[in-house]
């Protein structure tokens, strides 16, 4: 097992460059804003149509949710704006540990290799 503490070896520019201009490192991101931008993309607007359903359509927003006179449609939106957020961050870190990560790691030993 090797010293945490001893120095890494350098990883030269050319590596580098290697590295992003590869097939592998393309993948990777692919992968990575495959998932991000569309997923940043749906929140946003669910997040927007939210902010904009609170300022424009009140009534809506007001009527009790399932009978409950002390709990409304706007209550329940706004709660679910929590757990979406729970829902996404959750995805992405089940995303990144079986897609993105093994991508990632196999570049970072290719170079760490290099570096030896």
């Amino acid at each position: 097992m090797s010293d945490p503490n001893a120095p890494k070896p350098k990883i030269s520019e050319e590596a580098f460059i290697e590295v992003q201009n590869s097939e592998e490192f393309d993948r990777l991101r692919k992968t990575f804003r495959g998932f991000a931008f569309p997923m940043t993309i749906a929140f946003l607007v669910w997040y927007f149509a939210y902010v904009l359903a609170s300022v424009y359509a009140k009534a809506f927003m007001s009527q009790p949710f399932l009978g409950m006179p002390h709990f409304n449609v706007g209550h329940f939106l706004g709660l679910m704006q929590f757990v979406t957020t729970f829902v996404i961050t959750w995805l992405y870190l089940r995303h990144a540990r079986t897609k993105v990560d093994p991508i990632a790691t196999s570049i970072r030993e290719r170079l760490e290799g290099a570096a030896k």
